[in-house]
């Protein structure tokens, strides 16, 4: 009787440790560093709310976004116009996802925060950042939230119309075009080929980077960059995925958009994408061993008992 309840004992701890060890595998989001004071250069922080949140769900984004009576915010809403003057977009498409920005001083880089990761489902920080990058944002904190699950597509939208609603140059159309056609490449290559979201994401900055190194003038020139940095990062795509990522690259080439202006931004997002992808081989390392130990003393310890 001893021995069945000791057995009992220890499939239950296997069960409890696959528990408390498969809940630490996660991505820890980027920066905590909310902050409530004014940069009076650029007025308050700007909330957009997508359009089709209800009453209920807007007081709910409203309290994760830390928006109080007392709050000096600026409040908009983010429509299916938008969509359409930004990314030509489908009008009637539904938006729930929303976002605070507070503009930041030149040279503070952008910082995304996302406050209900679990319900933004295909785009990361770093999605967000590299398109921000290409919309032309320099420097912005940057906070995504969404009472329900979403891709997290439509608050890129809400960005550039809070980014536009401040003080400072508007955002060219164009830009913001191609900046959303990165992003939903982004997010399809991370889907159909299988990669992880941050590789995609390495593989996009590091493909600006050197953009802005060499200043590529053909779309040649654009083709050998993504050749080189698929090689590189040891990335295989479909020949149609391939041509996708180099069409979307020498658009940008068309637009003259000069990522060197962005280069330290672009540094900083490659640093902090190499960092996410260490700390996931060693969550992911750390955890197998554990398992592998643990179920090597568990058998260790089964075998004890018929010994």
């Amino acid at each position: 009787m001893n021995m069945k309840i000791g057995l009992k004992a220890s499939i239950a701890a296997v069960m409890l440790s696959l528990t408390v060890f498969s809940g630490g595998i996660g991505k820890a989001n980027a920066s905590s560093n909310d902050q409530e004071s004014i940069n009076e250069k650029y007025g308050p922080p700007i909330v957009v709310y997508g359009a089709a949140l209800s009453t209920s769900q807007k007081e709910d984004v409203r309290k994760l976004l830390k928006v109080t009576e007392g709050s000096t915010v600026k409040e908009i809403t983010v429509t299916g116009a938008d969509l359409v003057k930004y990314i030509k977009g489908d009008p009637n498409s539904n938006m729930y996802s929303s976002a605070r920005i507070t503009r930041k001083d030149t040279g503070e880089g952008i910082v995304i925060k996302q406050v209900t990761p679990e319900n933004i489902t295909e785009v990361t920080d770093e999605m967000y950042a590299n398109a921000l990058v290409t919309a032309g944002v320099k420097d912005a904190y940057v906070e995504v939230a969404s009472p329900l699950k979403v891709s997290g597509h439509s608050a890129l939208v809400g960005m550039y119309k809070a980014y536009d609603a401040g003080k400072g140059d508007s955002l060219d159309p164009a830009r913001t075009e191609v900046a959303n056609e990165e992003l939903s490449l982004a997010t399809d290559l991370a889907k159909k080929e299988g990669m992880d979201q941050e590789k995609v994401s390495q593989l996009l900055t590091e493909i600006k980077q050197e953009i802005a190194n060499q200043n590529p003038a053909t779309k040649e020139e654009i083709e050998q960059i993504v050749d080189e940095k698929l090689k590189t990062l040891e990335i295989k795509l479909s020949p149609e995925d391939r041509q996708l990522l180099i069409n979307l690259f020498d658009k940008m080439r068309g637009l003259n958009i000069n990522f060197d202006n962005a280069k330290d931004q672009l540094d900083n997002l490659s640093k902090d994408i190499k960092n996410q992808i260490e700390k996931a081989v060693s969550d992911n390392k750390g955890f197998l061993d554990s398992v592998s130990n643990f179920f090597k003393d568990l058998i260790d310890g089964i075998k004890s008992l018929f010994s």
